[in-house]
């Protein structure tokens, strides 16, 4: 006869049975599902759709790497254009030459050899330049030069030797450079034009056709007032 239920022993020695296992986190969600999807066809011998795929991203990789080695090599061969540059009658004529003699305090005295028309403050920079403090006052730096004749730096002219033209009064017409026949050389020769300011002058001449006033200087990039105040008297536009 068996005992009430109240009284009935009850084996609680046991443990309850363990919950079913886990997927792995890579089979987890919407992507391990796919994964999971995809593994027994692979496995199965299914590799032609992974090999689609594979082939795709390849062809994605080699377009976008052709895409930025044309993009690299546009921006490499990217150059300003060129600026044409007049031509001067300098570049087809010999330009004919002068050698005279500087001595006393310039950094390199003896014979420079200068283009003709040249004047004192050219034979001055072909000598070096005067030395630092000396005194330039007896020179008239504006005056064409002959040649060979000698040129004293801040020393007194020896007796006997042959005279220096007179430095009074603003050259005549004839020693004027004329702006509408000047070669590149001539204009160089001018007090504060070097060579890209005489560039810019017969490239204004050659754009405009001719100077029809010394005062159209003005209109020239890089000659302002006290620039063009230093050349008006040089200058002469025939």
């Amino acid at each position: 006869m068996g005992l009430p239920l109240d009284q009935q022993w009850v084996d609680v020695s046991t443990d309850p049975p363990d919950p079913p296992p886990r997927d792995p986190w890579w089979r987890r969600g919407r992507v391990g599902r796919l994964v999971s999807e995809w593994l027994p066809e692979i496995s199965a011998g299914g590799h032609r759709r992974l090999a689609i795929a594979l082939a795709g991203a390849l062809v994605l990789a080699v377009v976008v790497a052709l895409w930025v080695a044309m993009s690299s090599r546009g921006v490499e061969h990217e150059a300003p254009p060129v600026l044409p540059v007049a031509a001067s009658a300098a570049s087809s004529t010999p330009q004919a030459s002068i050698v005279v003699s500087v001595v006393g305090r310039v950094a390199s005295p003896g014979l420079v050899t200068l283009p003709e028309g040249a004047r004192v403050a050219d034979a001055l920079r072909a000598a070096g330049g005067p030395v630092p403090d000396v005194d330039l006052s007896a020179l008239n730096l504006a005056r064409r030069l002959a040649d060979g004749e000698q040129i004293y730096v801040g020393m007194p002219t020896p007796p006997g030797a042959d005279p220096v033209p007179a430095a009074a009064g603003p050259p005549g017409v004839a020693d004027k450079v004329d702006l509408n026949s000047a070669t590149l050389a001539a204009l160089d020769t001018l007090p504060g034009v070097g060579p890209v300011t005489a560039q810019r002058i017969v490239n204004w001449r050659t754009a405009h056709g001719r100077f029809d006033s010394v005062a159209q200087l003005r209109e020239v990039d890089g000659i302002g007032p006290s620039r063009f105040a230093r050349l008006k008297d040089l200058v002469v536009a025939r």
